[in-house]
């Protein structure tokens, strides 16, 4: 237990770091973030989630202080891991677990930072329908993940707790992906609106609070007369929130069909939404221009629903998450390539 600490633990601390860091360097100047920035800080972010999973490869044992051959095989047999191991070799069968274990993490992080891509399809109409202006929305995205952390963590390890008590809970994960990928693909070409005095969540604030439409700078309270108001900053970033906790509902069971580890689970999550704020920076403005990527998330979502309805059968079949991994990258590519490929005609008038 006390590695398992050490290691979330240390997790932890890089991230709170990490994001003092971001909000300090970028929120105290309110501009808006240059496509070059956010293109550095992608590539950071990425680069953070790769070296994270090198961790993992060389000392990912050490997670759950696996030592010896029944150490390795309760956690394997705990955490549904799908390999084959050697108990004439323990340092084999570790490296073995290892490699699994970061290919398990790296296909939940693909998997989590795709599903990311249709926050920013909601994200773009929320800061357009609040009116808040660019500069701001660096500021709005940090808290807002800050907050997204909190939550994805109490949903994952709730999760976590579920899947080990009840073992069926896996094929409602199933059936539930499976049919809200079949409602994307349905609903992939509706054109979304939102009316901000009619967000349930803004009803709720002004109900209970006290809420201005005005804008006070950057500042998420306006004090008129010793009265402490929200301001639309505020609004939107709560609605922000409660939008993650509605994509978290998919997304979450999503990374349980590659892995039962809740700790791996969490970090692959994690590190897919600490990319999500610097990739919005970067997609903000052509994001239109993939098209076809809701169809390619409604097809991923389908076959994750799959592979948790049909695990038990893939596994005899030989599937391993690698071959998840596989399907999974090709399913993008080939739904970014065809936006390329085949733009809008209002893209090409343009």
């Amino acid at each position: 237990m006390s590695h398992e600490f050490l290691f979330f633990g240390g997790f932890i601390i890089f991230i709170i770091l990490m994001l003092a860091v971001d909000l300090g360097l970028f929120s105290k100047s309110d501009k808006p973030i240059t496509l070059k920035s956010a293109a550095i800080m992608s590539a950071i972010w990425v680069a953070f989630a790769l070296l994270f999973g090198l961790v993992l490869y060389n000392w990912g044992h050490e997670l759950h202080d696996v030592q010896d051959f029944a150490s390795l095989k309760h956690i394997i047999e705990k955490h549904a891991h799908n390999i084959v191991i050697n108990e004439n070799d323990i340092a084999a069968s570790i490296k073995a677990y290892n490699a699994n274990l970061t290919i398990e993490y790296l296909t939940g992080y693909v998997v989590e930072y795709a599903l990311s891509v249709d926050n920013i399809f909601v994200m773009v109409l929320l800061f357009s329908s609040f009116g808040i202006p660019e500069k701001y929305y660096h500021k709005v995205l940090v808290w807002g993940i800050l907050g997204a952390i909190i939550l994805r963590c109490i949903f994952i390890f709730i999760g976590a707790a579920l899947i080990a008590q009840f073992g069926w809970i896996l094929y409602v994960f199933g059936a539930f992906l499976v049919y809200t990928g079949i409602n994307m693909y349905i609903t992939r070409n509706k054109e979304d609106d939102v009316d901000p005095e009619k967000h349930p969540v803004v009803k709720f604030a002004a109900k209970y609070f006290k809420v201005t439409p005005k804008l006070d700078g950057g500042k998420f309270f306006h004090v008129e007369n010793g009265v402490k108001y929200m301001t639309p900053l505020f609004l939107v970033l709560l609605v922000i929130e409660f939008t993650d906790l509605i994509f978290a509902v998919d997304s979450i069971p999503a990374i349980f069909s590659v892995t039962k580890d809740p700790y791996i689970v969490f970090f692959s999550n994690i590190f897919a939404v600490l990319g999500l704020r610097s990739m919005f920076f970067l997609l903000v403005n052509i994001i239109h221009k993939f098209h076809y990527l809701k169809v390619g998330l409604a097809f991923l979502l389908v076959f994750i629903g799959a592979k948790m309805l049909l695990h038990g059968q893939l596994e005899q079949l030989g599937f391993k998450t690698i071959h998840s991994l596989i399907i999974i990258i090709s399913i993008l590519v080939i739904s970014v390539v065809a936006s390329l490929l085949f733009p809008k005609k209002e893209d090409l008038t343009q």
